[in-house]
């Protein structure tokens, strides 16, 4: 297997879930103030929207490197 249909087999597999899942979500960890002994810590969460349309398009993507793999075979 080359390394165009490995690439395209990521990236199909990445853009059907982009797409299925819309996004992900994480917490970030920060230090708010820190007086000697004592530390004040915030977590907030953070959210990434992945757009329907970009997930759509890397799976496009991903079938043609795909086709071009296989035809150079």
């Amino acid at each position: 297997m080359n390394a165009i249909r490995i690439v395209g087999i990521v990236l199909v597999i990445g853009g059907i879930v982009g797409f299925f899942t819309g996004g992900f979500n994480f917490t970030k960890e920060s230090t708010a103030a820190k007086i000697g002994p004592l530390e004040l810590t915030v977590k907030e969460k953070e959210s990434v929207n992945i757009p329907q349309w970009l997930s759509i398009g890397v799976a496009v993507a991903g079938a043609l490197m795909l086709v071009a793999g296989t035809r150079k075979s």
